[in-house]
């Protein structure tokens, strides 16, 4: 007889669909899979975006499905080629796509995609890291190649990429400018943040000029203002869409879906190769190695997770339309107590 767990689960698809809590099977293990016995898991917007259908097209779940994105737990099996991981270990990750499920108990997660959890936090805080954290070094480190002196302007300073990406750009030597209110202005100093900008009074684009590299989240407005603070030669990064070429091969879709994706971004590539500047789609993938040199960075203090709320686990529905509200500084998180 199969093991069951509690876990959070999308029934059907939709944007003001709520989740269930149901007993589902514990999940079986493929033999380079850890068996996690979850302590902490995150938010992020994906999760929202997903259970509303948005991805559906590129990553189809079937319902019922479990959510989730962000864990950090202890190890309670392996399968019989790991090698990196014994039970006992704290670990944390972001699992790949196609395998996600942190609001539960327990998720089965290829040893590939895992790494330990930093010494000197707790659960709750290494759950919020692993999403936005590869997001911020896949974008400023792998495919930004961002150097030190150069100009880097992030959105959205105080949230979840945000809060991670501005500490990754000062550690990389960057000058940061990013947007915010008032009220998060502090906070985004704190982190390291060189320019603020108050997006409710100010407009970016007439302030910042002759950047070298653009982290975008925002919307197609907000992305077609970014090209213009751009210098020639520079480079603008999109985790907001629209997709590009490089995102449909990444993905491996058909060729009617690399069309489409092909023409999705057509006017943002036309625009950005006439102004002399570079434009990617970023959509980020499960890494452990990389997770592992993020967590060199959190031990050592150069990097510090930025939580709002920690909510338990039986909050979870909860927690998920407070961060859907927008109004999240950094990540908010549940504990599952087993």
């Amino acid at each position: 007889m199969t093991d069951v767990m509690k876990a959070f689960v999308v029934d059907r698809y939709g944007k003001n669909v709520a989740l269930r809590l149901a007993s589902m099977p514990e999940p079986g293990l493929q033999d380079s899979d850890v068996l996690v016995r979850i302590q902490a898991a995150a938010f992020n917007p994906l999760d929202s975006k997903i259970k509303a259908g948005e991805f559906k097209l590129f990553l189809p779940y079937r319902p019922p499905f479990i959510l989730g994105h962000d864990v950090a737990g202890t190890v309670v099996r392996t399968g019989p080629n790991v090698r990196r991981f014994r039970v006992g270990d704290e670990v944390y990750a972001r699992p790949r796509d196609g395998r996600v499920g942190t609001f539960a108990e327990f998720i089965a997660i290829d040893e590939a995609d895992v790494a330990r959890k930093p010494k000197n936090l707790s659960m709750a805080e290494a759950a919020s890291i692993p999403l936005v954290g590869l997001t911020a070094w896949q974008a400023l480190v792998e495919l930004g190649d961002v150097k030190r002196g150069e100009k880097v302007f992030i959105q959205a300073g105080s949230g979840g990429v945000g809060t991670f990406a501005i500490q990754l750009a000062k550690h990389l030597g960057a000058t940061v400018a990013t947007t915010t209110s008032a009220k998060n202005a502090e906070l985004v100093r704190n982190l390291g943040a060189d320019v603020v900008i108050d997006y409710q009074t100010q407009d970016f684009e007439k302030v910042l000029s002759s950047y070298d590299f653009v982290l975008n989240s925002q919307d197609t407005k907000t992305l077609q203002k970014s090209l213009g603070v751009l210098k020639p030669g520079g480079r603008i990064i999109s985790i907001a869409g629209p997709p590009d070429p490089a995102f449909a091969k990444t993905l491996r879709l058909n060729l009617a879906l690399q069309f489409v994706v092909r023409l999705l971004s057509r006017t943002i590539r036309k625009k950005a190769k006439k102004l002399g500047v570079r434009y990617s789609s970023l959509f980020m993938r499960a890494q452990g190695e990389q997770l592992g040199l993020i967590t060199s960075l959190v031990e050592s203090g150069v990097i510090r997770p930025v939580i709002d709320k920690v909510y338990a686990f039986e909050k979870t529905g909860e927690a998920l339309a407070y961060v859907e509200s927008g109004r999240t500084k950094g990540k908010t998180v549940i504990a599952i107590s087993n």
